[in-house]
């Protein structure tokens, strides 16, 4: 029998940095799991505006918070009030989890190997596949890292600004020189022409995410390739448009929740 939540002028603050934060699950879920192992923790949802990100994580100590994680937009933004980060972290450029330990913070990324477990569970390989990757966030540095170490055969990462997905791929080869990286404008006709060359498809974006669930990155106008796996990080709804425009074509979907646990 599950416990019950309670919080206490003693409990252990953990923090969920995003905007919005609203949609989230993880308050719920972590504590849940904070109640069933009776820690006396809390996870609190913080929406913290763009304008506001270095004031939300200096505040962090001031309000006796142990850590917080990070989501959209938010993941490369906390890099700079951080005092060391890990490796995936440094390479990414993104951040989702942020541990405080003698004033220090430390900074993770837990997304890639959460992301390619979700993968392999779903029993999608990566290796040797083609990928197109929607989106150039930090959600999208963080997926194609793991792509480019499961030794995907190619990867492009299509973005509304270009550039932003040039400057990730830039980055990201200098670490995988010799992984076939590229970007493209997120357009129509960018998706026209990728055909039925491509094995898998991977939504990084916010389109989609509740309340605006009725939203798909995938333009109406383009055609849903023939034999690609969909796979959306959403978990807000878990059958986005995405998912269920591919579902009816008859392609395999991977929903968002897998690397959210």
């Amino acid at each position: 029998m599950s416990k019950s939540f309670q919080i206490t002028g003693k409990s252990s603050l953990v923090g969920l940095i995003g905007w919005p934060v609203e949609h989230s699950l993880s308050p719920v879920m972590h504590n849940a799991a904070f109640a069933e192992l009776g820690l006396d923790w809390a996870y609190v949802p913080l929406a913290v505006a763009p304008t506001s990100v270095e004031q939300a994580v200096r505040g962090l100590t001031a309000l006796s918070f142990v850590g917080a994680n990070v989501t959209v937009p938010h993941k490369q933004a906390v890099i700079r009030y951080l005092d060391e980060l890990n490796d995936a972290a440094r390479i990414t450029g993104a951040v989702n989890t942020i541990h405080i330990q003698d004033g220090k913070y430390f900074g993770y990324n837990t997304d890639a190997i959460g992301f390619l477990n979700s993968l392999i569970e779903a029993d999608c390989h990566p290796k040797d596949m083609h990928v197109a990757v929607l989106g150039a966030g930090g959600a999208s540095r963080a997926v194609v890292f793991a792509l480019a170490k499961a030794e995907a055969a190619a990867v492009t990462v299509f973005n509304r600004t270009a550039e932003r997905a040039a400057f990730l791929v830039d980055d990201l080869a200098d670490t995988f020189p010799d992984s076939h990286l590229h970007f493209a404008p997120l357009t129509s006709q960018a998706l026209i022409d990728l055909g039925d060359d491509v094995d898998l498809v991977i939504n990084t974006t916010s389109v989609g995410m509740s309340p605006d669930s009725d939203s798909n990155p995938w333009p109406d106008d383009v055609p849903i390739p023939s034999h690609a796996a969909f796979c959306d990080l959403i978990y807000n709804p878990l059958e986005t448009t995405l998912l269920a425009r591919a579902r009816a074509a008859g392609n395999p979907t991977i929903d968002g929740l897998g690397m959210l646990v």
